[in-house]
Protein backbone atom coordinates (compact mmCIF):
# COMPACT_ATOMS: atom_id res chain seq x y z
CA UNK A 1 0.00 0.00 0.00
CA UNK A 2 1.52 3.56 -1.37
CA UNK A 3 1.65 6.43 1.32
CA UNK A 4 0.13 9.53 0.56
CA UNK A 5 2.89 11.36 2.32
CA UNK A 6 6.98 10.06 2.98
CA UNK A 7 7.76 9.56 7.03
CA UNK A 8 10.00 12.81 8.05
CA UNK A 9 13.84 11.75 9.18
CA UNK A 10 14.44 10.43 12.77
CA UNK A 11 13.93 13.01 16.09
CA UNK A 12 15.65 12.23 18.24
CA UNK A 13 15.73 14.22 22.01
CA UNK A 14 18.32 13.08 24.03
CA UNK A 15 17.95 14.15 28.31
CA UNK A 16 20.19 13.67 31.38
CA UNK A 17 22.09 15.40 33.82
CA UNK A 18 24.94 17.17 33.57
CA UNK A 19 28.40 15.11 31.82
CA UNK A 20 26.04 12.45 31.62
CA UNK A 21 27.05 11.60 28.13
CA UNK A 22 24.48 12.92 25.52
CA UNK A 23 26.22 14.87 23.58
CA UNK A 24 28.95 12.24 23.11
CA UNK A 25 25.93 10.16 22.44
CA UNK A 26 24.61 12.91 19.85
CA UNK A 27 27.57 12.61 17.92
CA UNK A 28 27.88 9.12 17.80
CA UNK A 29 24.31 8.54 16.56
CA UNK A 30 25.50 11.35 14.24
CA UNK A 31 28.07 9.72 12.79
CA UNK A 32 26.39 7.30 10.32
CA UNK A 33 25.46 10.52 8.31
CA UNK A 34 27.69 11.96 5.72
CA UNK A 35 26.95 15.53 6.04
CA UNK A 36 26.90 16.29 9.64
CA UNK A 37 25.58 19.63 11.00
CA UNK A 38 25.63 20.88 14.55
CA UNK A 39 24.52 23.60 16.08
CA UNK A 40 25.69 25.15 19.28
CA UNK A 41 23.85 27.47 21.62
CA UNK A 42 26.27 28.04 24.10
CA UNK A 43 27.83 31.68 23.99
CA UNK A 44 31.65 32.04 25.06
CA UNK A 45 31.04 34.62 27.77
CA UNK A 46 34.03 33.59 29.79
CA UNK A 47 37.95 32.32 28.91
CA UNK A 48 36.71 28.64 30.43
CA UNK A 49 33.68 28.58 28.02
CA UNK A 50 36.02 29.66 24.94
CA UNK A 51 38.68 27.20 25.80
CA UNK A 52 35.68 24.70 26.24
CA UNK A 53 33.96 25.66 22.84
CA UNK A 54 37.10 25.36 20.81
CA UNK A 55 37.90 21.81 22.70
CA UNK A 56 34.41 20.63 21.87
CA UNK A 57 34.91 21.75 18.00
CA UNK A 58 38.41 20.53 17.93
CA UNK A 59 36.79 17.29 18.71
CA UNK A 60 34.24 17.34 16.13
CA UNK A 61 36.92 17.75 13.45
CA UNK A 62 36.24 18.55 10.15
CA UNK A 63 33.09 15.73 9.15
CA UNK A 64 30.91 18.92 10.78
CA UNK A 65 29.63 21.75 9.70
CA UNK A 66 29.08 24.42 13.24
CA UNK A 67 26.84 26.85 13.33
CA UNK A 68 26.80 28.87 16.74
CA UNK A 69 23.49 30.25 17.44
CA UNK A 70 22.53 31.33 21.00
CA UNK A 71 19.18 33.12 20.71
CA UNK A 72 17.39 32.51 17.13
CA UNK A 73 17.88 28.14 16.91
CA UNK A 74 14.40 27.68 14.38
CA UNK A 75 16.01 29.70 11.84
CA UNK A 76 19.42 27.89 12.12
CA UNK A 77 17.80 24.67 12.34
CA UNK A 78 16.10 25.65 9.20
CA UNK A 79 18.92 26.48 7.32
CA UNK A 80 21.28 23.53 8.78
CA UNK A 81 19.33 21.47 7.32
CA UNK A 82 20.01 22.26 3.72
CA UNK A 83 22.95 20.29 2.20
CA UNK A 84 23.38 18.40 5.60
CA UNK A 85 21.71 14.75 6.23
CA UNK A 86 21.78 15.38 10.17
CA UNK A 87 21.99 18.03 12.76
CA UNK A 88 22.80 17.81 16.04
CA UNK A 89 21.53 20.59 18.59
CA UNK A 90 23.70 20.97 21.69
CA UNK A 91 21.78 22.12 23.77
CA UNK A 92 18.02 23.29 24.28
CA UNK A 93 18.81 24.61 27.72
CA UNK A 94 21.67 26.53 27.25
CA UNK A 95 19.04 28.28 24.32
CA UNK A 96 16.32 28.80 26.88
CA UNK A 97 18.96 29.69 29.26
CA UNK A 98 19.93 32.77 26.09
CA UNK A 99 16.57 33.75 25.78
CA UNK A 100 15.47 34.09 29.65
CA UNK A 101 18.82 36.23 30.15
CA UNK A 102 17.51 38.28 27.31
CA UNK A 103 17.26 42.62 28.40
CA UNK A 104 13.74 43.55 28.93
CA UNK A 105 10.54 41.16 29.02
CA UNK A 106 10.26 39.07 25.45
CA UNK A 107 7.46 36.76 24.87
CA UNK A 108 8.74 32.88 24.92
CA UNK A 109 6.03 31.70 23.10
CA UNK A 110 7.31 32.61 19.88
CA UNK A 111 10.68 31.10 19.86
CA UNK A 112 9.50 27.92 21.20
CA UNK A 113 6.30 27.50 19.25
CA UNK A 114 9.01 28.25 16.06
CA UNK A 115 11.27 26.02 16.81
CA UNK A 116 8.70 23.22 17.24
CA UNK A 117 7.63 23.74 13.99
CA UNK A 118 10.45 23.86 12.44
CA UNK A 119 11.57 20.20 14.26
CA UNK A 120 8.24 18.96 13.03
CA UNK A 121 8.58 20.01 9.08
CA UNK A 122 12.36 18.77 9.05
CA UNK A 123 14.13 17.39 6.05
CA UNK A 124 17.24 15.80 7.66
CA UNK A 125 17.69 13.58 10.97
CA UNK A 126 18.32 15.46 13.90
CA UNK A 127 19.00 14.69 17.48
CA UNK A 128 18.15 17.65 19.82
CA UNK A 129 20.22 17.66 22.85
CA UNK A 130 18.30 18.89 26.94
CA UNK A 131 19.12 18.70 30.18
CA UNK A 132 17.22 17.17 33.11
CA UNK A 133 16.77 20.22 35.17
CA UNK A 134 13.70 19.58 37.31
CA UNK A 135 14.81 16.58 39.44
CA UNK A 136 16.85 18.23 42.09
CA UNK A 137 15.41 20.59 44.66
CA UNK A 138 12.79 23.41 44.13
CA UNK A 139 15.27 26.69 43.23
CA UNK A 140 14.97 28.89 45.88
CA UNK A 141 14.55 32.20 43.45
CA UNK A 142 11.69 33.15 40.94
CA UNK A 143 14.15 33.20 37.95
CA UNK A 144 15.18 29.80 38.78
CA UNK A 145 12.23 28.26 39.11
CA UNK A 146 11.06 30.18 36.12
CA UNK A 147 13.77 28.50 34.41
CA UNK A 148 13.41 25.08 35.56
CA UNK A 149 9.41 25.14 34.93
CA UNK A 150 10.17 26.29 30.85
CA UNK A 151 12.86 23.67 30.76
CA UNK A 152 10.15 20.82 31.86
CA UNK A 153 7.54 22.42 29.38
CA UNK A 154 10.20 22.60 26.89
CA UNK A 155 11.24 18.95 27.27
CA UNK A 156 8.27 17.82 27.20
CA UNK A 157 6.83 19.37 24.14
CA UNK A 158 10.06 18.30 21.85
CA UNK A 159 9.31 14.64 23.43
CA UNK A 160 6.22 14.62 22.26
CA UNK A 161 6.87 14.97 18.64
CA UNK A 162 10.55 13.07 18.79
CA UNK A 163 10.45 9.67 17.33
CA UNK A 164 12.28 8.46 20.50
CA UNK A 165 13.35 10.00 23.79
CA UNK A 166 16.62 8.60 25.18
CA UNK A 167 17.97 9.37 29.03
CA UNK A 168 21.48 9.21 29.51
CA UNK A 169 22.53 8.34 32.78
CA UNK A 170 26.56 7.55 33.31
CA UNK A 171 27.11 7.50 29.93
CA UNK A 172 23.81 4.84 29.59
CA UNK A 173 21.14 5.79 27.48
CA UNK A 174 17.75 4.74 28.67
CA UNK A 175 15.08 4.51 25.65
CA UNK A 176 11.68 6.03 27.20
CA UNK A 177 8.62 4.64 26.09
CA UNK A 178 6.20 6.47 24.39
CA UNK A 179 3.20 7.77 26.08
CA UNK A 180 -0.17 5.69 25.99
CA UNK A 181 -1.70 8.56 23.72
CA UNK A 182 1.21 8.63 21.73
CA UNK A 183 1.30 4.83 21.27
CA UNK A 184 -2.26 4.88 20.21
CA UNK A 185 -1.74 7.81 17.89
CA UNK A 186 1.15 5.89 16.45
CA UNK A 187 -0.89 2.36 15.81
CA UNK A 188 -3.62 4.19 14.69
CA UNK A 189 -1.01 5.97 11.86
CA UNK A 190 0.61 2.47 11.64
CA UNK A 191 -3.18 1.37 10.08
Amino acid sequence: MARSRQTPPELILITGGARSGKSQHALAWAARFRRRAFIATAQALDEEMRQRIARHRGERGAWWTTLEEPIRLAAALQRAQQGHDVVVVDCLTLWLSNLILLPGEIDLDTPLRDLVTVLQSRTAAIAVVTNEVGSGIVPDNPLARRFRDLCGSLNQRVAAISDRVLLLVAGRALELPAAASERRRIIRKAR
